[in-house]
């Protein structure tokens, strides 16, 4: 295969189908932890219909940083919602269940993360969907999980919940300070990929048996997973594992520093050639024979670790960010400056990897997005389209899938099991929007 290059990788973005094209998702979810999957889902091209309670739907669409709106639209709506089919569906309603069975009969895939028996409660669970689609993969997300104590109660959970409950956000500190949330959302956006990496586990499975299954997902599990060490040290140690701030216990030296101009810079030189390319960077090549420092184990010892890292406290802040970056790039060390969000997006080299990409909404309009983190050379991941009113789609589903008439349609909407957003401030599609048939390549 010839090497991926920008070149022949946008031309095969815009040429090529995406890998799970034909592959059709059922969703039924809020938040971040449940919509998140299923878009990415969709931004590998599977066909993902978002279902939603009319007429306000997802709570999430009044979820915006600092009150703020990107075109009457919630920008975490936005953030995890890419190329999705938007359906108002009251499933409280018998007839919003039918329309879900109907239509999780003819997918792969039904996502949801409400608490443990509210899809049975709907008479849309797994057993009775796997009745109607003996091949359906049922993937359930929440907090707790589907049994143990915390299912039991009907524990309320979040992001920052999981954070507090698995002593994520205990050892996010530094040692006598406050712990720390993490802003970014882990519990939601890791857990969100580490959940379709069972999904496509069990697509796989299907291919080669023709067996459906259904998938448990703990929320506050997961977070404990990336946690490594701490779990075998605490077992074998029997030694709670201490808060340590920004620096790496596992690596010396390792940690954050304060530069001259206030700026930050995040280094690491834990290989003997990286230390000794530190030291002599500092002009202190004599401290790469130290006993003290003469090797890496000796280094991690506590009282080793905190005279090396005072070492190198004191050399960086009589330094700029910028020359602490050019003499690790000289030396073979690992050193980069802490980068804001604005940095980020108006960085190089991310711009030019096409991370950072225009997106033209045929709704919303242009905008910037992140594009999938992952480069395919033969089937790559596309952005299509944003987020959609409650409701959007609902007569491109209920037509192109599901065959039915406007009469239908209309009986659907008078019993209410069908729904539209609400006013919107005004908003309405434009008049030759045809629920975006044909976009998709």
């Amino acid at each position: 295969m010839a090497e991926m290059t920008w070149e022949n990788y946008k031309q095969n973005k815009s040429s090529k189908p995406a890998p799970l094209k034909g592959v059709k998702v059922l969703e039924v979810c809020t938040m971040l932890l449940g919509p998140m999957g299923p878009a990415l889902l969709a931004q590998l091209g599977a066909d993902v219909i978002r279902c939603e309670i009319p007429p306000m739907g997802d709570s999430t669409r009044s979820l915006n940083p600092f009150g703020w709106f990107l075109k009457d639209q919630s920008p975490l709506l936005l953030h995890i919602n890419q190329n999705k089919y938007w359906m108002g569906l009251d499933l409280h309603k018998p007839e919003g269940q039918r329309i879900f069975c109907e239509l999780a009969a003819k997918c792969d895939i039904v996502e949801n993360n409400f608490r443990p028996g509210v899809m049975e409660e709907w008479n849309i669970g797994y057993r009775q969907i796997k009745e109607i689609n003996p091949g359906i993969i049922f993937l359930s997300k929440n907090g707790y999980g589907q049994w143990g104590r915390y299912a039991r109660e009907n524990r309320p959970s979040n992001d920052g919940a999981s954070q507090a409950l698995t002593g994520y956000s205990w050892m996010s500190r530094w040692p006598g300070h406050t712990p720390l949330k993490m802003r970014a959302y882990i519990g939601d956006n890791y857990g969100a990929m580490v959940a379709e990496i069972a999904v496509l586990a069990a697509l796989h499975y299907r291919d080669r048996t023709g067996k459906g299954q259904f998938i448990e997902f703990s929320q506050t599990e997961n977070i404990m997973r990336p946690m490594s060490w701490i779990w075998p040290y605490l077992q074998i140690t029997g030694k709670q594992p201490p808060p340590a701030g920004n620096r790496d216990v596992s690596i010396c030296p390792a940690d954050t520093f304060r530069c001259m101009d206030d700026a930050f810079v995040a280094l690491a030189a834990p290989a003997p050639e990286e230390f000794a390319g530190l030291c002599a960077a500092m002009g202190r090549p004599d401290l790469a024979q130290d006993a003290r420092f003469k090797d890496h184990t000796t280094r991690l010892k506590e009282e080793n670790a905190t005279a090396i890292l005072k070492i190198i406290a004191d050399w960086i802040k009589a330094h700029k960010a910028e020359e602490i970056e050019a003499l690790a790039e000289k030396h073979g060390f690992a050193a980069t400056h802490l980068y804001t969000a604005r940095d980020l997006v108006e960085n190089e080299h991310f711009r030019a990897r096409d991370f950072w990409t225009e997106v033209d909404d045929p709704l919303i309009g242009k905008y910037n997005n992140y594009e999938f983190p992952v480069k395919m050379s033969e089937t790559p991941p596309k952005t299509l389209w944003s987020v959609r009113p409650v409701g959007f789609d609902n007569e491109y589903i209920m037509k192109r899938i599901l065959g039915k008439s406007d009469a239908e349609i209309q009986e659907l909407y008078k019993a209410g099991a069908l729904g539209k957003w609400a006013d919107m401030q005004g908003r309405r599609p434009p008049p030759d929007w045809d629920g975006k048939a044909g976009l998709r390549s």
